[in-house]
């Protein structure tokens, strides 16, 4: 049986669009019901973009304390590039802002690039995050069509391979293992960059947070189905 209060890690499977917040005030919100109680201690490990799915963990009651160890837990990543145009936000939030010639892209040179990500790289983030900048959020001003400076960041990739290559619709899937940190958005435009053409993220799923698999995740409905069951039979 579930100990919110004195503490539980869960595994969700977060849907596209919902913010990593929206997943936290969902179950936040359901297990404050559920317990009789107007608050409770619940955050999450690692924010996921909201046109990204997959592993996002959630602590609640005391368990929140291993927040910041479990923010370093390796995460893999399948996923989607569209090559020849970027956005702003280099994925689909943002329309595309320029088009690049993709003619000499072949699966060749896909494969003598991707391998150059390996290992420690620095990575400048998406001014369209989360990143901090004098107390505000680097998106706050991005918003406003303020231009900000960011500072490159050291990472670690510690694997990446190409899973398909579709060359008529100039789409590459990539699999990618990497550091807390990393911005998959960021990822994508170094690789358009790298072959002197320009890439934005077109699918993103978060497959692994440690040794938590999506597979074992809840989803929202499934794991809210779970929780008022247990709780009706309880009262």
């Amino acid at each position: 049986m579930w100990d919110f209060e004195e503490g539980e890690v869960l595994a969700f499977d977060k849907p596209l669009r919902w913010t990593s917040f929206d997943l936290v005030a969902k179950v936040r919100w359901n297990l404050c019901r559920v317990l009789g109680r107007k608050k409770l201690k619940v955050g999450h490990t690692g924010t996921l973009d909201p046109l990204a799915t997959g592993v996002v963990i959630i602590c609640t009651g005391k368990k929140t304390k291993l927040i910041d160890k479990l923010q370093y837990d390796v995460k893999e990543y399948i996923a989607t590039l569209q090559l020849g145009a970027t956005t702003p936000s280099y994925d689909l939030e943002k329309e595309v802002d320029a088009t690049y010639p993709t003619a000499h892209i072949t699966r060749e040179l896909i494969d003598q690039t991707i391998p150059l990500f390996l290992g420690e790289q620095w990575q400048v983030p998406p001014v369209f995050s989360a990143v901090q900048i004098n107390g505000k959020r680097a998106y706050e001003f991005a918003r406003k069509g303020e231009e900000v400076e960011l500072k490159p960041k050291l990472l670690k990739i510690d694997e990446i391979e190409v899973l398909n290559f579709d060359q008529e619709q100039m789409q590459l899937t990539i699999r990618v293992v990497c550091s807390k940190g990393t911005y998959i958005r960021a990822l994508a435009r170094d690789i358009g960059q790298r072959l002197n053409s320009g890439a934005h993220l077109i699918a993103l799923r978060r497959t692994r947070v440690g040794n938590t698999r999506v597979e074992d995740c809840y989803t929202i409905e499934n794991f809210l189905e779970k929780l008022n069951s247990d709780y009706v039979q309880i009262q």
